[in-house]
């Protein structure tokens, strides 16, 4: 997989390049936005991994910029203090984020995460979506769940449909509200709380959250199967399912 590493910290540029070509890689290095963006032009990169904080252009601009350009999927990275900007960038189109600082096991394994969604975006858009423990009838609006079938109104169908289409991306709070109510609803935070609710409800096995994982702070990821315990603990800081910042 080709991948371009954007970020101003030597260190951190020469440990992600050793690490990703000795996984078989190939990997291209910037040190800010502005290089980062005359690289990608030339090596048509098929991942791209970005700090946020950066001298020129940063992570947030960098993102915009590719989004207009190419859907390839863009992982960044930032430290805690760095929220606001986190949820800015995966507005603006980034697919997912790793906290500062991150094992390089962590790093890898959201590399082959976006690896199988390009994977799965090559193939053509079905009727029909089978997804680990999801299948869903797209025309007949029918979703079942370990092969039983559930029953969904149709903004929980509209929302689940989005979860399936984007499954292991991180999505915001603005962005699910956006894809299930329009631009309306991106001030209504309360409906996507009551929504997200309502099918827990239906597709958590035992009530406990193990698809529809909260990632504090920002938004929300469908795992396809039930995730692990490490994945399923996040949901502990984010009892009510939806912490909302200013942006």
């Amino acid at each position: 997989m080709r991948i371009l590493i954007v970020d101003d910290e030597p260190q951190i540029t020469r440990v992600l390049r050793t690490s990703l070509q000795s996984n078989g890689h190939e990997v291209t290095v910037a040190q800010d936005g502005v290089e980062a963006l005359a690289r990608f032009m030339k090596v048509q990169p098929e991942l791209v991994i970005t700090d946020l904080a950066m001298p020129g252009m940063d992570g947030i601009e960098l993102t915009r910029e590719i989004r207009a350009r190419s859907a390839v999927p863009i992982i960044v990275l930032s430290v805690r203090s760095q929220d606001t900007a986190k949820v800015a960038a995966l507005d603006e189109g980034a697919d997912d984020y790793i906290t500062k600082p991150f094992s390089i096991q962590e790093l890898l394994a959201r590399v082959r995460v976006q690896s199988r969604r390009v994977a799965a975006a090559a193939v053509p858009q079905e009727s029909s979506i089978e997804l680990g423990d999801f299948r869903v009838d797209v025309e007949r609006h029918q979703v079942l769940v370990r092969k039983v079938e559930v029953h969904l109104t149709p903004k929980e169908f509209d929302l689940m449909l989005y979860f399936v289409r984007n499954a292991d991306r991180v999505l915001t709070h603005k962005a699910l509200l956006r894809a299930v109510w329009g631009a309306a609803g991106a001030e209504q935070p309360e409906y996507l709380r009551v929504l997200i609710a309502q099918l827990r409800k239906k597709i958590e096995p035992g009530g406990e959250p193990q698809y529809i994982l909260s990632e504090p702070w920002v938004g929300y990821r469908l795992s396809p199967r039930p995730a692990g315990p490490d994945e399923a603990r996040r949901d502990e800081d984010d009892p009510d399912g939806v912490i909302f910042t200013k942006s």
